[in-house]
């Protein structure tokens, strides 16, 4: 199992007492306060900031999408004089003058999961390496298809029409895995090959899956290879494949590795899903804040990357040559943590 890499480049002397003397505040801002990736993540910040003494606003958009929430959040943490604000942005590029804005303030803002567009935008970004995440459930499904991955034919259930994301860097990762020539690696639904039916987007939930799904068998009902963005579109896939009849001869992968999408796994609705994890991501960027609050310290970016790296690990059962993965049990202990 790999080990999830330490946060050693961070200077992490700040403690409770030292935080709570500065009467130090911070805010983390999530896409949505209702998907269990965001959960996690805010609870991963609330749990740090309470060991290190910190005042923790949480705030939300009202969907994924929502930038103008976000906006109005982080206005709401300049003026109430935060020292530092974790966000998972909506907009990557929409957010960024009010990004500007708060670090102006010289408020500390670190992306979580999601980087801006451009990147550095932020102070830092503690994520996920997505393009990875997507390049290994791509790789286990050319593995897992054999010979007959010549004459796949897979959906693409996105997230959003935004471009570049998260999900474009999931998106790309898993067709280069899979060994499908890209064209603009930044955009998803320029590439060429055959094998690919369509793009839809799910907005990241279980409707929005169902939805992209039957759109796209729509085009081709042969569909035998769904990638999913995330795993609560992996489930709507699902139920609309089963809704045909098709739940059993349709290979499902995706990203993000929490409880019910390894339990997913393990019921054999989802083959293979890259894991993340949300509350290392969050706990780790409090901690930035207090070492920023303490000295003016700010967190560096993972060797040879221009972000910090807090790891990915493929979950699955039925592991091929040549992709590293653990266990549906190994995943289960370690979702989202």
């Amino acid at each position: 199992m790999k080990k999830l890499l330490s946060i050693s480049a961070i200077a992490l002397a700040a403690t409770a007492g030292a935080a709570a003397a500065q009467d130090v505040s911070a805010c983390i801002i999530t896409k949505t306060d209702t998907n269990p990736f965001f959960v996690k993540m805010r609870e991963g910040a609330e749990a740090k900031a309470k060991e290190l003494g910190i005042t923790l606003n949480s705030y939300a958009g009202k969907v994924d999408g929502d930038n103008e929430t976000q906006v109005a959040a982080i206005e709401t943490c300049i003026a109430n004089g935060a020292k530092g604000i974790l966000i998972t942005a909506s907009s990557t590029s929409a957010i960024v003058p009010v990004v500007q804005q708060a670090r102006d303030a010289g408020i500390l803002v670190i992306a979580l999961d999601t980087p801006l567009d451009p990147i550095d935008a932020a102070d830092m970004t503690f994520a996920t390496d997505n393009f990875l995440a997507g390049e290994l459930i791509g790789k286990w499904t050319l593995a897992k298809l054999g010979d007959a991955a010549a004459d796949a034919k897979i959906a693409m259930l996105d997230l959003d029409v935004s471009q570049p994301t998260v999900g474009v860097l999931r998106d790309q990762g898993f067709l280069q895995g899979f060994g499908i020539d890209l064209g603009d690696p930044n955009r998803w639904g320029d590439e060429t090959d055959p094998r690919v039916v369509g793009h839809d987007v799910t907005q990241g939930n279980e409707e929005g899956g169902r939805k992209a799904m039957e759109n796209l068998l729509a085009s081709d009902p042969m569909i035998n290879v769904v990638y999913t963005i995330n795993e609560p579109a992996a489930a709507g896939a699902y139920e609309a494949l089963k809704a045909i009849g098709r739940e059993n001869d349709v290979l499902i992968v995706s990203v993000d590795g929490g409880c019910p999408g390894v339990q997913n796994v393990a019921d054999g609705v989802i083959g293979a899903t890259s894991q993340q994890y949300p509350l290392l991501m969050a706990s780790k960027g409090i901690e930035a804040i207090a070492a920023f609050a303490k000295d003016g310290t700010k967190p560096e970016a993972t060797e040879g990357k221009n972000f910090f790296d807090t790891g990915v690990t493929l979950v699955t059962d039925e592991p091929v040559d040549g992709v590293e993965s653990i266990s549906v049990e190994e995943g289960q202990k370690l979702c989202w943590g």
